[in-house]
């Protein structure tokens, strides 16, 4: 009965800081701290106060946490953008997630991407107007491919010495290249899996959709390339994509993130104790090099590669301010140690410093500099995402449109159509007749909208 009791207490205590740990996004929320700020300083502090919890996970478990996490994390990141959202702004998001991150790199060695978990946690329960909120959401999710493969190649260089500069080179485009090649393959491929194989229950469909998307994180890594790049491309192309149970899917994986995410931090907290970081050598670096990414690093890449896009001055400033380091620079420092380099524990000190600093100064100043710079910047609320039923009429605008090209913009979505009596597959290139039933999902606020496109009127 030992056992028994011993797994009792263990899920006991996970399940106590999980349900604590949501009531503390819900703080974290209301003062615009992102939620890493509470998890990294709470189990830090767990830590520090229970020995026996600092030693409970190894460097190379939390560093695979963190990639299983940074895998749901990174999915369900693509699936809010969307293919129409990314493309709309695909050059300065590909400038700044690429050439950016080797850029920011080159001026400060480490700690610079800006961070997925981050950055989606901050905005993910607001809404930023025009394309400053896009291409930071862009940005999170291409940078961290980015800035992994670049830093595995770098530890490579600096444990084997036959290495240099274009081995780092060639590895790095052999990690994009399959890393995109794969993502796009597997997005169609399970697409068409969505839309043509029906399930026996409506709660099996988003898991098929995770156990695709770790399909596709695994086949991109096992072959080379890069399988964070993979899934998030997978997301974006399937964001804007109809497939059956949409919403269920959509609202399933947000919810995993945000799990995801608790995980990361918490165990990424749990690796490092306050006691560790009690040394002035590593605090003093890592404020200097907190102040020299956010002021001086992260404007220097930012601002010449904004310039072709047309976007307002405060725009520009907004994107450099707004882009939050996190979990993944806290994964580079873990490959590091793992990698054996010289002073990677010294070092991942350090990024745990800048981290720090990222999330409680920049992330909680993110809303106060959205009013400074005029940065429409607003909380929405996603509970109030409701399904309604409604029926193509013959002047409507929906009449004769393919789903694709219905003008929902970026909240709502198809997610069923009745044709003729029967249900009728959904594919963007489906063509709505009069007299068909399309259930809908999108906010209350939009059902005045939403009946206009479908019905005429409203």
């Amino acid at each position: 009965m030992s056992e028994i009791s011993d797994f009792g207490l263990g899920i006991l205590v996970v399940s106590a800081t999980v349900f604590v740990a949501l009531l503390g996004m819900r703080v974290g929320d209301r003062l615009s701290i992102p939620y890493a700020g509470l998890f990294l300083v709470g189990s830090a502090l767990v830590a520090e106060l229970v020995p026996s919890v600092r030693h409970a996970l190894s460097i190379q478990q939390v560093e695979r946490i963190a990639v299983v996490a940074l895998v749901v994390i990174l999915f369900d990141g693509g699936l809010h953008i969307g293919l129409r959202r990314f493309r709309r702004s695909a050059g300065p998001i590909l400038a700044l997630g690429v050439v950016g991150t080797f850029v920011t790199a080159g001026i400060v060695a480490l700690a610079a991407p800006t961070d997925p978990a981050d950055t989606f946690s901050l905005f993910g329960g607001r809404e930023i107007r025009g394309r400053a909120g896009t291409i930071l959401e862009g940005e999170a999710g291409t940078n961290d491919p980015v800035g992994i493969a670049l830093m595995i190649g770098m530890i490579e260089v600096a444990t084997d010495h036959h290495g240099g500069a274009w081995t780092v080179a060639s590895e790095f485009l052999r990690d994009m290249g399959v890393g995109l090649a794969v993502g796009v393959a597997g997005a169609l491929l399970l697409l068409s899996v969505l839309r043509r194989v029906r399930l026996t229950g409506p709660a099996l469909y988003p898991i098929r959709v995770l156990a695709g998307a770790g399909v596709i994180y695994g086949l991109a890594s096992v072959l080379g390339g890069s399988g964070f790049l993979a899934v998030f491309v997978a997301g974006v192309i399937l964001g804007d994509a109809s497939a059956p149970r949409k919403g269920e899917i959509e609202g399933f994986h947000a919810s995993l993130a945000g799990l995801a995410e608790i995980a990361a931090f918490v165990a990424l907290g749990l690796s490092i104790g306050v006691g560790e970081l009690r040394t002035v050598g590593v605090w003093g670096d890592g404020l200097v090099l907190a102040i020299a990414v956010a002021l001086v690093a992260r404007p220097l890449a930012v601002f010449p590669l904004l310039l072709p896009a047309n976007l307002h001055r405060r725009e520009r400033l907004f994107v450099a301010w707004a882009g939050l380091k996190g979990a993944v620079p806290i994964l580079l420092g873990a490959l590091a140690v793992l990698g054996a380099v010289d002073g990677a524990a010294r070092l991942y000190g350090i990024v745990f410093v800048v981290v720090l600093c990222s999330v409680l100064v920049q992330g909680t100043s993110v809303p106060f500099a959205a009013r400074v710079l005029g940065i429409s910047f607003r909380r929405i609320d996603h509970d109030l995402d409701e399904a309604r039923e409604l029926v193509v009429h013959g002047e409507a605008t929906a009449r004769g449109l393919a789903i694709g090209s219905l003008p929902l913009g970026e909240r709502a979505w198809v997610g069923g159509l009745v044709r003729n009596g029967a249900a009728h597959r959904i594919a963007d290139d489906v063509v709505l007749e009069p007299g068909d039933r399309v259930l809908v999902y999108g906010s209350p606020t939009d059902a005045a909208a939403l009946e206009r496109i479908f019905s005429g009127s409203g």
